[in-house]
């Protein structure tokens, strides 16, 4: 009895959701250019910023272009996926829709709980931004005459908190008057455009400017420019293109991961394409490898033009023009840039949709998704919500939401990643045709055994049902190899120390990750036509779980706390409402 229960309720979490083919045809208008621009659209936001003064400043230094290319790969490969499951799954949605159709339920309540934080975070740090930006353009006078007026009655603190729920507002307000406007693919491209020409104009300004000495710097370079505490350096790093080595380049590459998670926001408009099955994945692909060509141009022009311990925290990249003496380049980029981050403020129309899905889908309460009738807005969501984005301003720094703003979407990709791999070795069972070769391949497996033989040569050329369970055994198990891997490199000073012990258990679950690879590659894969499919499965996967992950444990604990916290509260709610309301 007590196997049946428990077997009855792991499939309760893994049960996914059977999406029909949508009736109702929208306006199909987007073509693949289109797609292209509302990628890049959403991936160049005014986060780029803030992110070279976390970044370069106290974690990579000149080795922050290194950082972009980590964090661009690692984004390329999941970007495989997302094409991959667009073509499969051609419906508008969010990588939680994703994941319930290929992971299951647990997982998409996973990732739409975290799509949520992400999403609420996301909002203070634009607000954040925003208050940097204006502050520093205007000689950090109207904020200051904010401050000294508030504070009168109240603290310090709290006059913080208050300022940031002003702005936070006026920004909210911004966003609802102008989403209409943005949603028009012309809109979308001279936006693009633009940002693309003033990111340009940084990469040539740099070229020109810059000082290649800036990548070698020394501790003589810290005391010539009035540091000269050499041997309390700390912060400063160690000089040269790595001055925080290798360590310093995957912690900013941890951070760097959320700058080029803006091709996610393509598959929302998936029914709007004249081709999904073409263009969401070509766009999804050719939008990223612009993004990080354009990001790596940007990132090497501001550290070539500012050495990198010179790098403010706020509007760093439009401050660079202050240093070369370009006084009126300062304020263009500022305020054009600004003007064009307008998409920032799409945080609350994601944290509605993904609300909704999961409200219509039984997984939370119904009261979040209740729509104000004229306004169109869940008001009870955006209450909460704004609330929220309220405390993590009151009690996390930027640097930790920053570092957050990659941990959710890296668990995600994992997520998602893992579901592809699942369902291309899965029995196809949507049209008689295949139906009737599954029940054959089931006729065949009631007489088959599990052996070592058929485990490297299967007797079937389609997935079978014993085959889809090889796979996802071998795939859960080498999930969890890789995360012991990933704990165990993260100690890489021991391994360099050349300890056996160490040694031995890198070289074990390297061999163990290996022969569960070939295990996976052995088995017969979908032969359903797809117009994208990840090439060199399950190698490339394997890949991309394995970057993901290590990228997560660079993590601080501070990060790692705030995601504990959201999780367990999700999970009550999973737990004690959602697997039972689950439609």
């Amino acid at each position: 009895m007590l196997c049946q229960a428990l077997c009855r309720f792991g499939q309760k979490l893994v049960r996914r959701r059977t999406l029909e083919q949508p009736v109702a045809e929208t306006a199909r208008s987007l073509t693949t250019l289109d797609i292209v621009a509302l990628g890049m659209e959403h991936t160049m936001n005014i986060i780029v910023y803030i992110l070279p003064g976390e970044v370069a400043r106290d974690k990579a230094g000149p080795s922050i272009v290194i950082c972009f290319l980590v964090a661009g790969l690692t984004s390329v490969l999941t970007g495989l996926t997302y094409a991959e499951i667009s073509s499969r799954v051609p419906h508008s949605g969010s990588s939680y829709l994703y994941s319930y159709v290929t992971v299951g339920e647990l997982g998409a309540f996973i990732t739409g709980w975290n799509l949520l934080l992400v999403n609420t975070v996301y909002a203070s740090i634009v607000t954040q931004a925003w208050i940097l930006v204006f502050d520093n353009v205007f000689g950090n006078q109207i904020f200051q005459m904010l401050h000294d007026s508030i504070s009168l009655n109240v603290s310090r603190v709290f006059a913080d908190v208050l300022v940031f729920f002003v702005v936070f507002l006026v920004l909210l307000f911004i966003g609802f008057l102008t989403w209409k406007i943005r949603q028009l693919p012309v809109v979308t491209k001279v936006f693009t455009l633009m940002k693309i020409i003033v990111l340009i104009f940084v990469i040539i300004a740099g070229f020109i400017k810059g000082d290649l000495h800036n990548w070698q710097l020394t501790e003589e370079d810290y005391i010539k420019a009035g540091l000269n505490d050499t041997s309390g350096l700390g912060p400063l790093g160690s000089g040269g293109f790595m001055p925080f080595g290798f360590e310093g380049i995957l912690r900013g590459a941890a951070t760097c991961l959320y700058t080029f998670v803006g091709f996610t926001f393509i598959i929302t408009r998936v029914e709007e394409a004249k081709n999904p099955q073409h263009s969401i994945p070509r766009g999804i692909v050719i939008s990223l490898f612009i993004c990080l060509l354009v990001y790596f141009g940007v990132f090497s022009a501001l550290t070539l033009m500012v050495p990198y311990y010179q790098l403010q925290r706020g509007s760093t990249l439009p401050e660079a023009f202050l240093h070369i003496g370009w006084t009126p380049a300062y304020y263009v980029v500022a305020f054009v840039f600004l003007c064009l981050s307008i998409n920032s403020f799409d945080f609350i129309f994601h944290i509605q949709r993904v609300i909704h899905m999961m409200a219509q889908d039984g997984l939370l309460f119904p009261v979040l998704a209740r729509i104000q009738t004229g306004t169109k807005i869940p008001i009870v969501a955006t209450v909460i919500f704004g609330i929220i984005a309220l405390v993590i301003v009151f009690f996390f720094g930027l640097t930790d939401l920053l570092s957050f703003m990659s941990l959710g979407p890296l668990l995600s990709f994992s997520l998602l990643v893992f579901g592809v791999l699942i369902v291309r070795y899965q029995p196809e069972m949507h049209n008689g045709g295949n139906e009737a070769e599954v029940q054959d391949g089931n006729r065949e497996v009631v007489a088959e055994k599990l052996t070592l033989q058929g485990l490297l040569f299967p007797g079937s050329s389609i997935p079978t049902p014993l085959s889809s369970r090889v796979v996802y055994v071998c795939s859960s198990l080498l999930v969890l190899l890789i995360i012991l891997l990933c704990l165990v490199l993260a100690q890489w000073p021991v391994l360099l120390s050349g300890d056996p012990v160490w040694i031995s258990v890198v070289v074990v679950l390297l061999v163990l990750i290996t022969g569960l690879t070939g295990v996976i590659w052995r088995q017969p894969q979908s032969s359903t036509p797809l117009y994208f499919k990840v090439p060199a499965l399950p190698f490339l996967s394997v890949l991309s779980i394995f970057m993901n992950v290590y990228l997560m444990m660079q993590m601080t604990a501070g990060t790692w706390a705030i995601l504990c916290v959201w999780m367990l509260i999700g999970f009550a709610i999973y737990f004690s409402y959602g697997i039972q309301h689950s439609l």
